[in-house]
């Protein structure tokens, strides 16, 4: 048996780990963290008891008591053992809790940390062990009892005051009171139009695109600037050139990778992490979660050689960059490739293109800047005392774009002109341009505001925009947008012509949207704990836990400042009447039958009620119509809600088809048949359609059901492939089993030997 006993977080890292130590050690994963604070004790106490000094109680996680098994029997066999858990927070406090219930002393035992993975870096903390750092440890602590004192009493009020209210959390409701408020300063954003002009030139054989900086703020005032440029002339009067640079951008850091990965490729926060997780364990990048932006003279010289090699000396420029965060606490170096040489680093095409862009960004970082060339050209019109500006760029040198270019076209090259040269007037256009409101976050910059604020740290960002989504607070919205007439004025043989063209506007697609939801639960905290979503007390809070690390601030003296005044105001919440924490608003009348139509939050979201819950008729209710809210919804709007279930027309044999929106999203129904009718508005969606939409219904239902056998027994193809039930139970068909042949008894006897399904839900006593 080995001597040294090194335990890891990651299986995938362990294999790779073991590689490069040799045969006097044996490598083990603890598969992350083995213990947490449970929900309920087994002593009647509280896992997280106040009164005695914020005294937590841990347990090990279920499904663990194997691994863990696994490395007591790894630990009695071996003389030493080392730790060698992430280098984070989270990784301290994982080597502690080891030591705790592997019963090692944490005052003696090895405790070693590496940023990368390779056989140099991981020798090299063999050499240097310390300690597990208790600072450090605590800072975690701190971090998880208060989300779980937040979690553990504020949820509770969440559920009982706001309708469809889920939880609450310490960082996740700052999260959405940023997309919330962003969400209402574009339903208050009064917009605008003023109309742009744009010509073509053209000199000899070159053509010229020039912009008139002036715009005009109504269409008489563009379509009269158009008209006097029917027998103008115009001239060069000035052409200005001069030099530029552009600067390559620092090697990431957690945030930027994030922000750069949801830019350019579209990824995820959850996704960025995920694949950068899997090329550090597999020994291609430095660990992931870093504030640094520095990169080891080690780094920066194999980046130089690389890029001499590659390109030439020309291209290479030794930088070093400072981290702007003084508390970067987390790993010591920026994200980069273990490897400057290596191109391919994954078979995963995610993976890969994610590796291609750390490894491009760090080697930009230690590239010449861009040269460029910027020109502009102005052009006088005789008949205005306007001029036109024709502006380009020209890359000289493209120094480190070489290997990290923009999305954007460089060049923008102009024809070589001098002052008083003639040009003739190829086209013009007066365009009218509308005033953008303020932009919806994207995961990318939704993480670039949250590092701004101080909120959250690098390891925090992706769990916290999952969460919000996962929660129902917020949704990655699909819309393409709604056309918008647009009017362009156009300069043909010295007429003006006018034309209408259809542009889209408001797309939300990939941007984050809050949903009712999100914003109900927004305001409720905003007006009841509005210390949970204020933006500098939660980045105050971030720094307390860096004052823990650093041994300046006692773990216990943080929590009881927090919890002494959030507790009054739990307290507190009990006097809180549920009925106006929804919003509520009152419409207009139903001129047919004079009742009130109000628009209110429900149990599963915005809903318009017709009539009065006091009164003896009960009222109706209708879903809130797509695109419509509390506080904009219309009389008009909320009485066409009411025309549902719609009867579109009859089936071919004859059957009624009924339009109509539930919980679920709009639906027409025939007989028993349910169909999501997606994108389609149940009170628009025509016959034809819904003849469409019914047909290939049938035909997946038809594919769907392999065999019908009478009595409730079907054979069925399901999600991961065909299989029989009855209804209550089902059985798996083997896979060299063709199920097309399987009959009727052999169906019943599969049923009736298939092992019972755990009940995945149960009642929740009252």
């Amino acid at each position: 048996m080995p001597k040294n006993l090194v335990i890891v977080e990651s299986p995938a890292k362990a294999k790779t780990i073991e590689k490069y130590l040799g045969s006097d050690f044996h490598v083990l994963s603890s598969v992350g963290h083995i213990r947490s604070i449970p929900k309920k004790t087994t002593d009647g106490k509280p896992p997280v008891d106040i009164k005695d000094g914020f005294k937590t109680q841990y347990e090990i996680d279920p499904d663990k008591k194997k691994i863990i098994a696994e490395l007591r029997k790894g630990v009695k066999a071996t003389s030493t053992v080392w730790l060698a858990t992430d280098e984070d927070r989270e990784g301290e406090a994982i080597a502690w809790h080891l030591c705790e219930v592997l019963k090692l002393d944490p005052k003696v035992t090895n405790r070693i940390v590496f940023h990368e993975i390779t056989k140099s870096a991981i020798e090299e903390a063999v050499k240097k062990p310390r300690i597990i750092d208790m600072h450090t440890v605590q800072a975690q602590q701190a971090r998880q009892i208060l989300d779980r004192i937040v979690g553990f009493e504020l949820s509770p009020v969440v559920w009982q005051k706001v309708p469809g209210g889920k939880s609450a959390g310490r960082v996740q409701s700052p999260a959405v009171r940023l997309l919330v408020e962003r969400e209402r300063e574009i339903t208050a954003f009064e917009g605008s139009f003023q109309f742009k002009v744009t010509a073509v030139f053209t000199h000899e054989k070159d053509e010229i695109k020039a912009d008139l900086p002036q715009r005009f703020d109504t269409e008489k005032e563009a379509q009269k600037f158009l008209e006097s440029l029917a027998d103008a002339t115009f001239n060069v009067t000035n052409v200005q050139t001069s030099p530029g640079t552009r600067n390559p951008s620092a090697p990431f850091t957690t945030s930027t990778l994030q922000q750069e990965a949801n830019s350019r490729m579209g990824y995820s926060s959850k996704g960025t992490m995920s694949s950068a997780q899997r090329l550090y364990q597999a020994g291609k990048i430095t660990y992931m979660r870093t504030d640094s932006m520095s990169l080891s003279g080690q780094a920066i010289a194999s980046a130089k050689d690389y890029i001499t090699n590659a390109f030439g000396e020309k291209y290479s420029h030794v930088r070093n960059f400072k981290t702007k965060s003084a508390s970067a606490q987390e790993a010591h170096e920026a994200i980069r490739p273990t490897d400057m040489k290596l191109e391919v680093a994954s078979k995963d095409d995610h993976d890969q293109k994610l590796y291609a862009l750390i490894r491009n960004r760090t080697l930009a970082s230690q590239m010449t800047p861009a040269q460029l060339e910027k020109t502009t050209i102005t052009i006088a019109v005789s008949s205005s005392k306007h001029v036109f500006e024709a502006k380009g760029e020209v890359v000289l040198f493209d120094g480190f774009l070489k290997v990290y270019g923009t999305n954007k076209k460089t060049d923008t090259l102009l024809p070589k002109l001098a002052a008083n040269d003639m040009l003739n007037l190829n086209e013009a256009i007066a365009k009218q341009t509308f005033a953008k409101p303020p932009a919806r976050y994207t995961e990318g910059s939704l993480v670039k505001k949250l590092e701004e604020l101080g909120i959250g740290r690098p390891s925090t960002y992706a769990t916290i925009i999952d969460t919000v989504q996962t929660r129902g607070y917020v949704v990655r919205g699909e819309g393409e947008g709604t056309d918008r007439d647009t009017i362009v004025l156009s300069l043909k043989k010295h007429n003006v012509e006018r034309e209408v063209i259809q542009e889209k506007t408001g797309a939300d697609k990939g941007k984050l949207v809050p949903t009712p939801a999100g914003e109900l639960i927004a305001d409720f905290l905003g007006k009841h704990f509005k210390q949970i979503i204020d933006y500098d007390f939660t980045a105050a809070v971030e720094k307390k836990f860096d004052h823990i690390a650093d041994n300046k601030l006692k773990r216990n003296d943080m929590l009881d400042e927090f919890y002494g005044p959030f507790h009054k105001l739990i307290e507190a919440s009990g006097s809180i009447d549920r009925s106006k924490v929804g919003q509520s608003r009152s419409i207009g009348t139903d001129p047919k039958s004079g009742k009130i139509i109000t628009a209110r939050f429900g149990r599963y979201g915005p809903m318009l009620q017709l009539g009065d819950t006091d009164s003896e008729e009960k009222p109706q209710f209708a879903p809130m119509p797509k695109g419509a809210k509390i506080e904009s919804v219309t009389l008009e709007e909320a009485l066409t809600a009411f025309e549902l279930p719609r009867v579109v027309g009859l089936t071919d044999d004859g059957q009624e088809i009924k339009a109509n929106v539930g919980r679920f999203g709009p639906y027409i129904q025939i007989g028993k048949l349910y169909v999501n009718i997606k994108d389609e508005d149940p009170r628009t969606i025509t016959h034809q359609k819904s003849l469409e939409l019914y047909a290939e219904k049938l035909k997946t239902e038809a594919e769907k059901n392999i065999a019908d056998f009478g009595d409730g027994v079907k054979v069925l193809n399901g999600r991961f492939g065909p299989y029989i039930t009855d209804g209550k139970k089902n059985a798996k068909i083997p896979k060299d089993t063709d199920p097309k042949t399987i009959t009727h008894e052999q169906a019943k006897k599969m049923i009736k030997e298939a092992p019972v399904g755990k009940k995945r839900f149960t009642k929740r006593k009252k």
